[in-house]
């Protein structure tokens, strides 16, 4: 089937992460996001031009951001508008879905307004002008069509006529059930910082994971990140410093239990989706500390590092390390951790990845933010990785998470191991070891406001 435009009706939620992905996931399936489209960011209803119908199908098999998929026929600002276009649209088109030995039925989508049955059976019955030539078959039928009408996005002033209007032949869903079929309240092991399943499968998707690639999480957890990337078809491999939470030891984060169960361990939350052929092993290991061979292994890395607000940011260490850092020495040996800065945390990552990743792979991570600081000249870079996205998700009035997206698009020499070190932007993202800090103020200053709002 010949490419054409197409009509992307989304879901209204994580808004600044859908955008990202529908472009990775096109680049995924061989195809190219033209900027040329007009897209209204935050609206639910997208145009775009997609090479193939396949496309567009393989697109669905992965969107989380978006609900469905539409043939786009005609489009307008007002009914006569819509009518036109209709009838400006090539009939050798249409033909082969209004055969009169096939069944359609035609619904309505509304965006901010809720129509009547007598409203809607009136706008269907006004597309007696198509050449349906088939029968109507409510329940199983062929072929199905909507017009879809955007009334705007502000509830508290929804107009009598929609803004714009929309007619398509639907192709395909996205994939939406799986935020409810992952959940991570009914995932059998979770802890205080595990992903919620939705963001779990956007991350996923900023990375392009597919099947038979080998994904790795150098944070890993309980192992949620694992979970939506083999989903794809990816082989999962992760490390943690928390030997607990590696072996799924110590006390639950549920309420009402004390302590983890015999098989409360990622294994287990494989096992639980049918995924578990695909998890290859997790090692309690150290982030800042190089335990691999040389060479590309890695196809993504996918990883939510530790910010020292809900779980602590450590490091491995000796105690002898600790007291005299300078000196180097090889006895006394006993597992320490100490402060991992978080300046640290990201610039080893990006050095990692820089490294062990693929040449085209990505790496995906939550970067923290405390907003009234933030500028574009804070994000970590290294040389052989490029920025594709960066999305942000607000956590409280001044603080925030940005998802960024790196693609490894120049080999790894070993000059390229302490650049970071050169570079200038090092000292501005030092500033962002005191996150934690400026996150517990920004509470304790709200808690403090509630009190004195009380008082009055």
């Amino acid at each position: 089937m010949a490419g054409g435009r197409y009509l992307l009706l989304l879901a209204q939620e994580h808004l600044d992460f859908r955008l990202a992905e529908i472009k990775s996931l096109l680049s995924l399936c061989g195809g190219r996001f033209s900027n040329q489209q007009e897209i209204h960011v935050n609206s639910p209803f997208w145009i775009l031009d997609i090479s193939s119908e396949e496309m567009t199908r393989e697109l669905m098999k992965r969107t989380v951001c978006a609900k469905s998929i539409f043939e786009l026929w005609g489009h307008g600002k007002s009914a006569e508008e819509l009518y036109t276009s209709l009838k400006n649209y090539p009939v050798e088109r249409m033909l082969p879905y209004l055969q009169s030995d096939s069944t359609y039925k035609i619904g309505i989508h509304t965006f901010n307004k809720t129509l009547t049955q007598v409203e809607k059976i009136r706008k269907i019955d006004a597309l007696e002008f198509l050449p349906f030539g088939g029968k109507v078959n409510l329940k199983k039928p062929e072929h199905v069509f909507w017009i879809l009408e955007d009334y705007g996005m502000d509830p508290n002033n929804i107009p009598e006529d929609p803004l714009h209007l929309y007619f398509g032949r639907w192709i395909a869903d996205g994939q939406r059930e799986l935020i409810e079929s992952y959940s991570v309240k009914r995932r059998h092991f979770i802890g205080n910082t595990s992903m919620d399943a939705c963001l779990s499968f956007i991350m996923a998707n900023h990375a392009r994971v597919k099947a038979n690639d080998v994904v790795f999480d150098p944070f890993v957890g309980t192992g949620g990140l694992l979970i939506s990337a083999a989903h794809f078809g990816a082989y999962v491999y992760g490390t943690d410093i928390d030997y607990n939470t590696i072996h799924g030891l110590g006390k639950a984060s549920r309420k009402n239990q004390k302590w983890r169960g015999p098989d409360e361990n990622i294994r287990a939350n494989l096992r639980q989706y049918g995924l578990e052929k695909y998890y290859l092993d997790a090692l309690v290991s150290d982030a800042s500390t190089p335990i691999w061979r040389k060479g590309m292994l890695f196809d993504a890395v996918i990883t939510d590092p530790p910010y020292g607000i809900r779980e602590a940011t450590r490091r491995t260490g000796s105690q002898k390390e600790i007291s005299k850092s300078t000196e180097k020495s090889t006895e006394n040996h006993v597992f320490v951790s100490s402060n991992y800065h978080l300046s640290d945390i990201f610039f080893d990552l990006l050095k990692f990845s820089a490294e062990y990743l693929v040449m085209g792979g990505r790496l995906v991570y939550w970067l923290p933010i405390y907003r009234p600081e933030y500028t574009e000249e804070i994000i970590p870079q290294h040389p052989c990785l490029k920025l594709i996205s960066n999305c942000e998700q607000m956590l409280s009035s001044h603080t925030s998470r940005r998802l960024l997206t790196m693609e490894k698009v120049k080999e790894f020499k070993d000059q390229d191991q302490y650049s970071h070190l050169l570079d200038s932007q090092y000292m501005p993202y030092k500033g962002h070891n005191s996150f934690r800090d400026k996150y517990f103020s920004g509470v304790t200053k709200r808690i403090a406001k509630e009190e004195d709002d009380n008082q009055k």
